[in-house]
Protein backbone atom coordinates (compact mmCIF):
# COMPACT_ATOMS: atom_id res chain seq x y z
CA UNK A 1 0.00 0.00 0.00
CA UNK A 2 1.07 3.58 -0.48
CA UNK A 3 2.78 5.45 2.30
CA UNK A 4 1.06 8.41 3.89
CA UNK A 5 -2.61 9.39 3.93
CA UNK A 6 -4.73 8.26 0.99
CA UNK A 7 -6.34 11.07 -0.97
CA UNK A 8 -7.16 9.79 -4.44
CA UNK A 9 -9.29 6.65 -4.66
CA UNK A 10 -8.89 4.54 -7.79
CA UNK A 11 -10.88 1.77 -9.49
CA UNK A 12 -9.07 -0.58 -11.89
CA UNK A 13 -11.03 -2.26 -14.69
CA UNK A 14 -9.37 -5.09 -16.62
CA UNK A 15 -10.63 -8.58 -17.48
CA UNK A 16 -7.17 -10.10 -16.97
CA UNK A 17 -6.75 -10.70 -13.24
CA UNK A 18 -2.95 -10.63 -13.42
CA UNK A 19 -2.90 -7.35 -15.35
CA UNK A 20 -5.38 -5.79 -12.91
CA UNK A 21 -3.17 -6.87 -10.02
CA UNK A 22 -0.11 -5.35 -11.75
CA UNK A 23 -1.88 -2.03 -12.28
CA UNK A 24 -3.07 -2.09 -8.68
CA UNK A 25 0.50 -2.55 -7.47
CA UNK A 26 1.67 0.45 -9.50
CA UNK A 27 -1.12 2.69 -8.20
CA UNK A 28 -0.67 1.63 -4.58
CA UNK A 29 3.04 2.41 -4.91
CA UNK A 30 2.36 6.08 -5.65
CA UNK A 31 1.90 8.23 -2.55
CA UNK A 32 -1.57 9.63 -2.15
CA UNK A 33 -3.25 6.97 -4.32
CA UNK A 34 -5.06 3.81 -3.30
CA UNK A 35 -7.01 1.23 -5.32
CA UNK A 36 -10.40 0.71 -3.68
CA UNK A 37 -11.39 -2.17 -5.96
CA UNK A 38 -10.98 -3.86 -9.33
CA UNK A 39 -13.49 -5.26 -11.81
CA UNK A 40 -13.27 -7.58 -14.80
CA UNK A 41 -16.50 -6.68 -16.59
CA UNK A 42 -18.56 -3.60 -17.35
CA UNK A 43 -21.32 -4.81 -15.03
CA UNK A 44 -18.91 -5.36 -12.14
CA UNK A 45 -17.31 -1.98 -12.78
CA UNK A 46 -20.67 -0.19 -12.71
CA UNK A 47 -21.51 -1.71 -9.34
CA UNK A 48 -18.07 -0.88 -7.97
CA UNK A 49 -18.11 2.71 -9.19
CA UNK A 50 -21.62 3.25 -7.83
CA UNK A 51 -20.54 1.91 -4.44
CA UNK A 52 -17.12 3.54 -4.10
CA UNK A 53 -17.46 6.83 -6.02
CA UNK A 54 -13.73 6.90 -6.89
CA UNK A 55 -11.70 9.91 -7.97
CA UNK A 56 -10.05 8.09 -10.84
CA UNK A 57 -10.88 5.21 -13.17
CA UNK A 58 -8.25 3.09 -14.95
CA UNK A 59 -10.15 1.29 -17.70
CA UNK A 60 -9.33 -1.25 -20.38
CA UNK A 61 -11.38 -0.98 -23.59
CA UNK A 62 -12.15 -4.58 -24.47
CA UNK A 63 -14.20 -6.27 -21.76
CA UNK A 64 -16.29 -9.47 -21.95
CA UNK A 65 -19.64 -7.65 -21.78
CA UNK A 66 -18.85 -4.36 -23.49
CA UNK A 67 -16.40 -1.48 -23.75
CA UNK A 68 -14.56 0.29 -20.99
CA UNK A 69 -15.09 3.49 -22.96
CA UNK A 70 -18.79 3.28 -22.09
CA UNK A 71 -17.76 3.57 -18.44
CA UNK A 72 -15.58 6.58 -19.19
CA UNK A 73 -18.52 8.29 -20.89
CA UNK A 74 -21.18 7.28 -18.38
CA UNK A 75 -19.57 8.42 -15.13
CA UNK A 76 -18.49 11.78 -13.82
CA UNK A 77 -15.11 10.32 -12.90
CA UNK A 78 -11.65 11.24 -14.19
CA UNK A 79 -10.24 8.42 -16.30
CA UNK A 80 -7.13 6.97 -17.90
CA UNK A 81 -7.48 4.29 -20.58
CA UNK A 82 -5.02 1.38 -20.39
CA UNK A 83 -5.43 -0.73 -23.51
CA UNK A 84 -3.68 -2.78 -26.17
CA UNK A 85 -5.79 -1.03 -28.83
CA UNK A 86 -3.60 1.16 -31.04
CA UNK A 87 -6.02 2.26 -33.77
CA UNK A 88 -6.56 5.95 -34.26
CA UNK A 89 -10.30 5.41 -33.87
CA UNK A 90 -9.86 3.86 -30.42
CA UNK A 91 -7.57 6.63 -29.22
CA UNK A 92 -9.79 9.41 -30.57
CA UNK A 93 -12.88 7.82 -29.05
CA UNK A 94 -11.18 7.54 -25.67
CA UNK A 95 -10.36 11.25 -25.61
CA UNK A 96 -13.76 12.20 -27.01
CA UNK A 97 -15.44 10.36 -24.15
CA UNK A 98 -13.41 12.12 -21.50
CA UNK A 99 -10.21 10.17 -20.78
CA UNK A 100 -7.27 12.46 -20.03
CA UNK A 101 -4.62 9.79 -20.59
CA UNK A 102 -4.06 6.76 -22.84
CA UNK A 103 -1.36 4.15 -22.25
CA UNK A 104 -0.75 1.26 -24.64
CA UNK A 105 -0.26 -2.07 -22.87
CA UNK A 106 2.25 -3.27 -21.98
CA UNK A 107 3.88 -0.12 -20.62
CA UNK A 108 6.62 0.65 -18.12
CA UNK A 109 5.47 1.18 -14.53
CA UNK A 110 6.94 4.68 -14.62
CA UNK A 111 4.60 5.77 -17.41
CA UNK A 112 1.51 5.20 -15.27
CA UNK A 113 3.21 6.64 -12.18
CA UNK A 114 4.03 9.82 -14.14
CA UNK A 115 0.39 10.19 -15.16
CA UNK A 116 -0.71 9.76 -11.55
CA UNK A 117 1.74 12.41 -10.36
CA UNK A 118 0.46 14.76 -13.08
CA UNK A 119 -3.10 14.08 -11.95
CA UNK A 120 -2.17 14.91 -8.34
CA UNK A 121 -0.65 18.25 -9.42
CA UNK A 122 -3.77 19.00 -11.47
CA UNK A 123 -6.08 18.25 -8.55
CA UNK A 124 -3.96 20.25 -6.11
CA UNK A 125 -4.26 23.29 -8.36
CA UNK A 126 -8.02 22.94 -8.88
CA UNK A 127 -8.77 22.11 -5.24
CA UNK A 128 -6.79 25.03 -3.81
CA UNK A 129 -9.65 27.54 -4.09
CA UNK A 130 -13.38 27.52 -4.87
CA UNK A 131 -12.88 29.99 -7.75
CA UNK A 132 -9.99 29.88 -10.21
CA UNK A 133 -8.16 32.46 -12.28
CA UNK A 134 -7.41 31.87 -15.95
CA UNK A 135 -3.74 31.47 -15.05
CA UNK A 136 -4.47 28.68 -12.57
CA UNK A 137 -6.74 26.95 -15.09
CA UNK A 138 -3.94 27.02 -17.66
CA UNK A 139 -1.41 25.66 -15.16
CA UNK A 140 -3.81 22.88 -14.21
CA UNK A 141 -4.29 21.96 -17.86
CA UNK A 142 -0.53 21.83 -18.42
CA UNK A 143 -0.03 19.82 -15.24
CA UNK A 144 -2.60 17.25 -16.29
CA UNK A 145 -0.82 16.64 -19.57
CA UNK A 146 2.57 16.40 -17.94
CA UNK A 147 4.13 19.55 -19.38
CA UNK A 148 4.05 21.71 -16.25
CA UNK A 149 6.65 19.69 -14.38
CA UNK A 150 8.98 19.58 -17.39
CA UNK A 151 8.60 23.30 -18.03
CA UNK A 152 9.14 24.12 -14.37
CA UNK A 153 12.17 21.88 -13.88
CA UNK A 154 13.81 23.28 -17.02
CA UNK A 155 13.85 26.76 -15.48
CA UNK A 156 14.21 25.75 -11.81
CA UNK A 157 16.58 28.01 -9.87
CA UNK A 158 19.08 26.62 -7.33
CA UNK A 159 17.02 28.09 -4.48
CA UNK A 160 13.80 26.49 -5.76
CA UNK A 161 15.62 23.18 -6.06
CA UNK A 162 16.92 23.50 -2.50
CA UNK A 163 13.44 24.28 -1.19
CA UNK A 164 11.98 21.22 -2.94
CA UNK A 165 14.80 19.01 -1.65
CA UNK A 166 14.29 20.24 1.92
CA UNK A 167 10.60 19.40 1.78
CA UNK A 168 11.22 16.03 0.14
CA UNK A 169 13.70 15.13 2.90
CA UNK A 170 11.23 15.93 5.69
CA UNK A 171 8.75 13.39 7.04
CA UNK A 172 6.39 16.19 8.12
CA UNK A 173 5.04 19.21 6.27
CA UNK A 174 7.12 22.32 6.95
CA UNK A 175 6.26 25.97 7.53
CA UNK A 176 8.24 28.80 5.96
CA UNK A 177 10.51 29.40 9.01
CA UNK A 178 11.63 25.76 9.06
CA UNK A 179 12.29 25.79 5.32
CA UNK A 180 14.24 29.05 5.65
CA UNK A 181 16.46 27.52 8.34
CA UNK A 182 17.15 24.34 6.37
CA UNK A 183 17.92 26.12 3.11
CA UNK A 184 19.72 29.11 4.62
CA UNK A 185 17.50 31.89 3.29
CA UNK A 186 15.27 34.50 4.91
CA UNK A 187 11.74 33.65 5.98
CA UNK A 188 10.31 36.13 3.48
CA UNK A 189 12.30 34.53 0.65
CA UNK A 190 11.24 31.04 1.75
CA UNK A 191 7.60 32.10 1.83
CA UNK A 192 7.86 33.60 -1.65
CA UNK A 193 9.29 30.40 -3.11
CA UNK A 194 6.82 28.20 -1.25
CA UNK A 195 3.86 30.23 -2.50
CA UNK A 196 5.15 30.12 -6.07
CA UNK A 197 5.75 26.36 -6.01
CA UNK A 198 2.31 25.77 -4.49
CA UNK A 199 0.73 27.82 -7.29
CA UNK A 200 2.52 25.59 -9.82
CA UNK A 201 0.96 22.55 -8.17
CA UNK A 202 4.33 21.23 -7.01
CA UNK A 203 3.44 21.59 -3.32
CA UNK A 204 0.37 20.80 -1.25
CA UNK A 205 -0.64 23.11 1.59
CA UNK A 206 -1.72 21.91 5.02
CA UNK A 207 -3.31 24.14 7.64
CA UNK A 208 -1.95 23.66 11.16
CA UNK A 209 -4.39 25.05 13.71
CA UNK A 210 -3.25 26.28 17.11
CA UNK A 211 -5.21 27.20 20.18
CA UNK A 212 -5.63 30.79 19.00
CA UNK A 213 -4.87 32.94 16.02
CA UNK A 214 -4.78 32.21 12.30
CA UNK A 215 -3.81 28.74 11.04
CA UNK A 216 -0.20 28.22 9.98
CA UNK A 217 0.48 27.20 6.41
CA UNK A 218 2.71 24.16 6.06
CA UNK A 219 3.98 22.67 2.82
CA UNK A 220 4.87 19.23 1.50
CA UNK A 221 5.47 17.76 -1.98
CA UNK A 222 2.17 17.52 -3.85
CA UNK A 223 0.11 14.37 -3.73
CA UNK A 224 -0.22 12.46 -0.50
CA UNK A 225 -1.59 14.70 2.20
CA UNK A 226 -4.87 16.29 3.18
CA UNK A 227 -5.27 19.40 5.37
CA UNK A 228 -4.91 18.87 9.09
CA UNK A 229 -8.09 18.94 11.13
CA UNK A 230 -8.65 21.77 13.64
CA UNK A 231 -7.57 21.05 17.18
Amino acid sequence: MSAGPERFRVVVVDDDFHVARLHTRIVDGVEGFSVVGSAGTVAEARSLIDAERPDLLLADIYLPDGSGLDLVRAYDVDAIVLSAAVTSAAVRRAFQRGAFGYLVKPFADERLAELLHAYARYRNLLDAAPELSQDVIERARRALHGSAARESSARRSPTETAVLEALAASVDALAAPAVAERVGISRATAQRYLSSLAQEGQLAIELQYGATGRPEHRYRPAGPATPAAPK
